[in-house]
């Protein structure tokens, strides 16, 4: 099991774990069998059974019982722990190591089911439930991290690794940096006192979360005159008055606060008064002084992760993150944000003015605002490029984009899917499929949760149910993902339709599955996707490259009522256009980067966040007609999520994602099987198991290059590099 410094129950839920055979040695047989593979009875904590290596148990979840059963996985995860540290024998790397992947087994299959339904069916007592665990998660973490007999012999092994390959000794240095890192070498009072803020940081962090989506499904927009829906295409309309429906207002039409939402709504609406009003909505979740503000909380979780920097020895929380990732130090990804920024906020400027002439020119007499600045990009797209993305929605049917991704992944990885239904699943909406490779062999299953509704967290993602792994090669386990997005879902029979930007989002939410998908590594804690923040991204952007082929966009990009492919004309408009707006893009993302990594670096004093923003935006010299892409008091991924002090991560991700996408053009193709066979083997298929520059390097021929990155977003020339 791989333990976390930061093991909240979301955090819990992206553990490698999985249940093995015993290890070879009697002792560690024994002491495996104690607790790993017993059968307890309970079905969430007992090893999943029916075809595929078993499945989530999804049809026999009986959620007042879940905060028990999690209590029940903790402690027995807590008694494996004990028993590996307790072992009389020297430590070795296979009775330690080992024992040490395969604990944590029942615990994992829990919080798995759990976390389901507190990322897509959080209604009714789940979010009681979270803030009850999240706090004894933490405590089991620090209570692995800080047994001195359990680290004594993971540091013994460390220091005594001669003999163990490539893969093994990666992960002993693994578990032995997490401990360290986690506080295994603190005194008994540093440690309580770390114990101490984890357990506050995991209340926080969780209640940060909740406020955040309390004001998502607390907030919607109605509009009840037909006069209101000006300039609205008719897709649009039909999927607010659904959205309506849904929430017994038949007969209106709502704008729920989630981008998917919001998003259209300000590109197309003539209605400027609402298009602020939605603006205002969305952008001020937990931040409307009500009992889900977050602003005082924000203050007190950047207290306590500096407290915790500190009390580990490093200078602030974002120098402890960055040590074990890509980029190493703050100073390095806040280097390659600052060479992105002129260019992105200079190209936002020009933007700006292309649009304000727009405005001016139909006698507006408006000054551009941010809840202006999709609607009239849109208006100017249509001048410069005679681009109406209305007229790109037929074509953008969400099956037959699922079908693009299968068959892109075919040509690339060899895989093939299956649709089945003979696996429970935990909503009616929820679809699964067997993944084979070229052989025809079972590779795992994909799980599709692409609808909106009560409960379920906006966005977009991928989940892992069952990590790939080769511990026994007699019974290797193979992996179970999911993608889940908030698309509308349409009347029956209709074609769901979707905007050419979640198109994008589906073909990288996919990227994260195939990086499962294609993982051969031997060790649970380092399979797939379990690799340093500012790398997990760069799969999963690139795979968006391929929506774009000419093979993708001549098969799939289809109209939904006569089946014919998207124009050439339009496809032409779509590539002369593919840099438009980049300023936009990249000055919203990167003004998030930067706010995450400035917060993280400011200290423990307590901060007034609002000022905080404000003062740090105008100090980079902020385009006032734009916001932060995530503002702080909702900012998700870095006050309830992961990437705290690595937001940056998609822009560092992105380098390597402009540089590995510009090697298939030299190839001649996106298909090419030479380049694609090297991508698999160099990147998509070995997990952590090798230093990512390293993987790069053995793909690329050598270190990455931000030139290729500039020319992608069509800011400079690389001879002004």
């Amino acid at each position: 099991m791989k333990y976390n410094i930061t093991l909240t129950l979301a955090s819990v839920l992206a553990l490698n774990l999985a249940a093995c055979s015993p290890a070879s040695d009697v002792q560690n047989q024994a002491q495996t069998t104690l607790i790993t593979e017993i059968t307890t009875g309970n079905v969430l904590l007992d090893t999943w059974q029916g075809p595929y290596g078993g499945v989530p148990p999804w049809d026999q979840v009986d959620v007042s019982t879940l905060a028990a059963t999690l209590t029940q996985g903790i402690d027995m995860a807590m008694a494996e722990t004990n028993l590996i540290a307790d072992n009389p024998a020297a430590p070795t790397f296979n009775n330690t190591i080992i024992p040490l992947e395969k604990s944590g087994a029942a615990l994992g299959r829990a919080a798995r089911i759990f976390g389901v339904h507190a990322g897509n069916l959080n209604v009714g007592i789940i979010s009681d439930i979270q803030k009850e665990m999240s706090p004894k998660f933490a405590a089991f973490s620090d209570s692995v991290t800080q047994n001195a007999a359990l680290f004594a012999r993971i540091k013994t092994v460390h220091e005594n690794m001669g003999g163990l390959n490539t893969e093994q000794t990666r992960l002993v240095d693994d578990y032995y940096q997490n401990f360290v890192r986690g506080g295994a070498n603190l005194d008994t009072e540093a440690k309580a006192e770390m114990s101490k803020l984890n357990s506050r940081l995991a209340t926080l962090t969780t209640q940060f979360g909740q406020n955040v989506l309390d004001d998502e499904q607390g907030y919607v927009t109605y509009i009840s005159k037909k006069a209101d829906l000006a300039g609205l295409p008719d897709w649009l309309i039909s999927s607010m008055a659904n959205a309506a429906k849904t929430r017994d207002k038949e007969g209106q039409w709502a704008i729920t606060n989630t981008r998917s939402s919001m998003d259209p709504f300000l590109t197309y609406s003539d209605n400027r008064d609402l298009r602020e009003n939605v603006w205002n909505t969305y952008y001020n979740r937990g931040d409307n002084g009500d009992e889900h503000d977050n602003n005082a909380i924000i203050s007190e979780i950047l207290q306590i992760r500096a407290k915790r920097a500190n009390l580990l020895g490093y200078e602030t929380h974002a120098h402890w993150k960055l040590e074990n990732q890509m980029a190493r130090t703050p100073e390095a990804a806040i280097a390659l944000m600052e060479k992105v920024w002129p260019h992105a906020i200079g190209r936002a400027r020009e933007e700006v003015a292309d649009m304000q002439a727009v405005a001016d020119a139909e006698g507006a007499k408006l000054k551009i605002k941010p809840w202006d600045y999709r609607y009239y990009a849109e208006k100017v797209r249509k001048d410069k490029y005679d681009l109406d993305f209305n007229e790109v929605k037929p074509y953008l049917q969400l099956e037959k984009l699922r079908e693009g991704m299968f068959w892109a992944a075919g040509e690339l990885y060899g895989f093939q899917f299956r649709q089945i239904t003979d696996v429970p699943v935990y909503h009616e909406d929820v679809r699964v499929w067997e993944v084979t490779d070229a052989d025809d062999a079972h590779v795992g299953l994909w799980y599709f949760d692409p609808y909106a509704r009560v409960g379920k967290r906006s966005g977009a993602w991928m989940n892992a149910y069952r990590t790939q792994e080769k511990m026994d090669p007699a019974n290797p386990v193979t992996i179970i993902v999911s993608n889940n997005s908030n698309f509308v879902k349409g009347a029956p029979g209709e074609a769901v339709l979707i905007s050419w930007s979640d198109a994008e989002t589906m073909f990288h939410e996919f990227g994260h599955a195939l990086h499962g998908l294609n993982s051969d590594v031997t060790y649970p804690s380092l399979s797939g996707t379990a690799v340093s923040r500012d790398y997990v991204e760069f799969p999963s952007q690139l795979n968006e490259h391929w929506l774009t082929t000419p093979e993708v966009l001549n098969t799939f990009i289809v109209h939904y009522e006569t089946g014919e492919p998207i124009p050439k004309t339009l496809l032409e408009k779509i590539e002369k256009a593919a840099t438009f707006n980049q300023g936009f893009a990249t000055t919203e993302y990167l003004a998030s980067a930067l706010m995450d990594m400035k917060l993280h670096m400011a200290g423990g004093d307590p901060i007034d966040v609002d000022k905080f923003e404000r003062e740090t935006l105008a100090a980079l010299d902020m385009p006032e007609e734009i916001v932060m892409r995530h503002r702080t008091p909702h900012f998700n991924h870095i006050f309830s999520g992961g990437y705290h002090a690595g937001y940056y991560s998609y822009l560092w991700a992105d380098t390597l994602t402009a540089d590995v996408a510009e090697a298939f053009k030299e190839a001649g193709s996106f298909y090419d099987k030479d380049t694609a066979a090297a991508l698999q083997k160099y990147i998509m298929s070995v997990g952590n198991t090798v230093d990512p520059a390293e993987g790069f390097r053995a793909f690329r021929g050598r270190d990455v290059e931000v030139d290729a990155l500039m020319r992608d977003r069509g800011f400079a020339p690389k001879t002004e590099q």
